[in-house]
């Protein structure tokens, strides 16, 4: 589509909104914004765009803003069945999303990872391949930078080049992370090489079943072809059959009991050893033991991104030198401090029931847990056998504790605290050396915190404030 002089509308003003408007106005649409929040309620995001071309519509009745628009581009956070949507479609207004978008104006090859958990953690490693490999690569998407700020920058570079200026290629490859609300509003967007990590239940409040769910992350694969590969995780139920209707070359991952179940294609945990067959030849990578990331899942993300790393010619000493390396993300099992022999564990990014069991999973000493947070539809009885197991008192905070204690009934060492504050502050009058305060929520954070980012770090902020 030439997007030059079209009326479009991108619908909410988070990250990715705001760099759809900057690639749209670039490209020369005429752009309005649209989020129901108030001008008050978006701090500096206004302040980001081109105000005396982009128009805005905030507050009630910004819907509004969707009956004269050729095309409405939707920021990941809003429903793609909401009702002004639906209404928009009817009158055949075309609707995507940023991710989409996006895609149409890349030029160089696209390495898409989603999944329920561990997306960020293997789109970093990857990214960190290429970058120690020497080859130059956007990392982004649903973490951290919008794809469309890739886009702006190639599109920019396109220009230059047409105009007779010496341009050098801003990306050789494009990582990005994908969520299941991007993969809801594409068309064309087709990634090189594509992944689903794992699929466990998360957003049941956003879908019908976990049916619909599995097929939205499944859409990461509808637009690859035979010149594509599609790494899953065999070892995952709900994963592994989804290769039946993939088009592209299927590669895998899995933990395998022998080395006599090997073929080549697929990566393996093969008792301590991580090993690939991905080149053509058997690679042994690394030993577990040298990898500073804590649990088996997180082995899990490095053999997916083992696989995209030798996928795109990075050497093997390279991808040894940075799993060696990598102490993981930030909010994602990172260790704060210890303090008075008790270590103190930020896992903010475990949003849900899944997260927060591979966190009680990965950690052999007795745990102080803190979770709860803003329910969204998750299975809290799940937790109830690993804490039992692993759990040495439970503190519970945020809107959800309620359900939680209910789920867990048969645990009775539980308190109820009235802030993270005081969470942080009963874990470290108890806990004992050899002890770890895991913040591990299972929930979402919008009940008390702006995200997860803004949690973990009041958490960190909070321990790293205990006396010494």
């Amino acid at each position: 589509m030439n997007y030059k002089d079209a009326n479009i509308v991108i619908m909410g003003l988070a990250r990715s909104g705001v760099a759809a408007a900057r690639l749209l106005d670039a490209v020369g649409a005429r752009v309005t914004v649209a989020d129901r929040k108030e001008p008050s309620e978006l701090g500096d995001v206004l302040s980001q765009l081109n105000q005396e071309r982009i128009r805005t519509a905030l507050g009630p009745g910004y819907d509004s803003a969707l009956d004269g628009a050729d095309v409405i581009v939707v920021s990941p956070g809003i429903p793609s069945g909401l009702e002004a949507l639906d209404r928009a479609r009817r009158r055949g207004t075309k609707v995507i999303g940023e991710l989409e978008l996006a895609s149409r104006f890349l030029n160089a090859p696209i390495l898409a990872v989603t999944g329920t958990n561990g997306k960020s953690t293997t789109v970093t490693l990857i990214g960190l391949f290429l970058k120690e490999a020497g080859k130059s690569a956007f990392v982004g998407g649903n973490l951290g930078t919008a794809i469309s700020e890739a886009a702006f920058s190639v599109y920019r570079s396109q220009q230059a080049a047409s105009a007779g200026q010496s341009v050098v290629r801003p990306y050789e490859f494009l990582v990005v992370e994908v969520s299941s609300f991007q993969l809801e509003t594409i068309e064309t967007f087709h990634p090189w090489v594509a992944s689903v990590l794992n699929v466990t239940l998360d957003h049941m409040d956003r879908y019908r079943s976990v049916g619909d769910y599995v097929a939205a992350k499944a859409r990461i694969f509808e637009n690859q072809g035979p010149e594509d590969y599609a790494v899953l995780n065999l070892d995952d139920e709900r994963v592994a059959p989804l290769r039946v209707n993939i088009k592209a070359k299927v590669l895998g991952f899995r933990r395998c009991a022998s080395a006599a179940g090997i073929v080549e294609g697929e990566t393996y945990l093969v008792g301590d050893r991580i090993v690939s067959t991905v080149t053509g030849n058997l690679e042994e990578i690394c030993s577990r033991s040298d990898l500073r990331l804590i649990g088996l899942h997180n082995v899990d993300n490095v053999m997916a991104a083992v696989t995209y790393g030798f996928l795109c010619g990075c050497p093997i000493e390279t991808i040894r030198r940075v799993l060696r390396s990598f102490p993981g993300l930030e909010h994602a099992l990172e260790v704060v401090r210890e303090r008075r022999g008790v270590r103190y564990v930020n896992d903010s990014k475990g949003t849900n029931v899944d997260a927060t069991l591979k966190a009680l999973q990965g950690i052999e000493q007795p745990v102080w847990l803190i979770a709860g947070g803003r329910d969204k539809g998750g299975d809290f009885s799940r937790l109830e056998g690993a804490i039992r197991e692993r759990v040495k008192r439970l503190i519970l905070i945020g809107e959800a504790a309620p359900r939680i204690k209910a789920a867990v009934n048969q645990f009775d060492r539980f308190c109820h605290a009235a802030t993270l504050r005081e969470a942080v502050e009963l874990a470290a009058a108890e806990a004992q050396p050899g002890d770890v305060v895991l913040l591990s929520p299972a929930c979402a954070s919008f009940d008390m915190f702006a995200d997860y980012q803004d949690r973990g770090r009041q958490f960190k902020a909070l321990v790293h404030g205990l006396p010494a």
